[in-house]
């Protein structure tokens, strides 16, 4: 009888392991962490099969040196800036994400925190848990209807915002040098980066986490934007240099910003962020919904059970792998 193989989960931050378990079972066994650093998983790392992996960084050469039986790093989440993709690559591990768990999830959150901006929702409710009843100190605010939405990036989330945004009344552009004027069914016209930050009253991020996004949004082009619009990020912490975030708020070069992503995470206390009358800022839970759990702990673990059971994986996000994998697929 062959021995079972060995899965090693970096990190988690739901309660029951069941779903992975029962996932693996007769299979292999799970040896599971809620790791901070990587230097407490490395030990368990020399005879593992699979890793599963959710926010754990990085998972870079030198610690797949570390397992060299290891045929799948498979991600719980849809970014996958966590893995050196090349490295990976170069080794014959695949590594797969999870594309589609939370979608809807996020496109909400981000309309949320669109409309939390436009109606300075959480600043009112500060106003009157200290005590006051007052409309003015909001002020102004502005209807939503014709008042313009930007989206960096335009991939599967950013295009059911602006869907949602679409039927708010927003106008809709956005900036994607990989997707082409007119090629998907979605609200939004194309421009420049540029001209999308100089006419956009709401800049919603949702691009991948790539050496070209990393702190896309900076002293430069924050100063393109409107004195008036306010940041969305739902995306990843990284996209925005924090330091020059702090900066334009506090030149009042923007009116304010939503964050359920930052960089770093979690956000240090005290922060020049915090307590800021212009700021919202979430803990990372855009992704989060009862639904979205179901199909988060599902997919990754499944993709190892495939590889390990000989099956190529579904969402597989190095594909050059195949043919020279270690699994043999």
């Amino acid at each position: 009888m062959a021995a079972k193989a060995k899965v090693v989960l970096t990190d988690y931050v739901w309660e029951s392991l069941d779903v992975e378990k029962k996932t693996l079972e007769g299979l292999a066994d799970l040896v599971a962490f809620k790791a901070k650093s990587m230097d407490e998983v490395l030990p368990e790392l020399a005879g593992c099969d699979a890793m599963l992996n959710t926010y754990l960084a990085p998972i870079n050469a030198e610690v797949m040196a570390r397992m060299p039986k290891c045929k799948i790093i498979a991600r719980y989440g849809i970014g996958v800036d966590t893995i050196d993709l090349e490295a990976a690559t170069k080794v014959g591990i695949i590594v797969t994400n999870n594309p589609t768990y939370c979608i809807e999830e996020v496109a909400e959150h981000t309309m949320a925190l669109l409309l939390a901006c436009a109606r300075k929702v959480a600043f009112y409710d500060r106003l009157v848990r200290d005590g006051r009843w007052e409309v003015p100190p909001g002020k102004p605010m502005h209807r939503l209807v014709g008042r313009t939405l930007g989206l960096v990036g335009f991939g599967n989330i950013a295009r059911q915002v602006a869907v949602r945004a679409a039927a708010f009344g927003l106008r809709v552009l956005f900036a994607d040098p990989n997707v082409k004027a007119g090629q998907l069914d979605a609200p939004g016209k194309k421009v420049e980066l540029a001209e999308l930050l100089r006419e956009s009253d709401f800049v919603s991020l949702h691009p991948p986490l790539l050496p070209q996004t990393r702190k896309m949004i900076n002293d430069e082009t924050l100063a393109q934007m409107k004195s008036s619009a306010f940041l969305i990020n739902c995306a990843r912490g990284p996209i925005v240099d924090t330091d020059a975030l702090v900066r334009a708020l506090d030149a009042k070069k923007i009116a304010g910003c939503a964050l359920d992503t930052i960089d770093p995470e979690p956000l240090p206390n005290p922060h020049p962020l915090r307590g800021r009358d212009n700021v919202v800022i979430a803990p990372h839970a855009a992704w989060y919904s009862e639904e979205a759990l179901v199909g988060l702990q599902a997919g990754a673990p499944n993709e190892v059970r495939r590889v390990l059971s000989g099956q190529w994986p579904v969402n597989v996000v190095n594909p050059a792998v195949r043919g020279k994998n270690r699994a043999g697929l």
